[in-house]
């Protein structure tokens, strides 16, 4: 089951806005998997949320996940459903 492409989400809040080219780069790296963005700022709290639909392997997930989440001031949450896609 592992390399059989399922929906998810990904939750990224973003501490440190400087960064949004790095966070931009990663994403266009794996726009064939992105089905869907939404990225809302909090000007106050000088805090930055995007949300990510995407469908792919668990493998996908996990790098993508992996490679924003190394981004300096950015926090990633991600949510993978229990059904497969055929």
């Amino acid at each position: 089951m592992k390399n059989k492409k399922r929906f998810g989400i990904i939750g990224i809040f973003v501490y440190n806005p400087e960064n949004y080219q790095k966070i931009n780069l990663t994403l266009s790296n794996y726009s064939s998997l992105i089905k869907g963005r939404l990225g809302l700022p909090f000007n106050k709290e000088r805090l930055r949320v995007i949300s990510i639909i995407f469908e792919g392997t668990t493998d996908d997930l996990g790098s993508l996940s992996g490679k924003l989440g190394q981004i300096e001031g950015v926090e990633v949450k991600t949510l993978l459903s229990k059904e497969v896609l055929k």
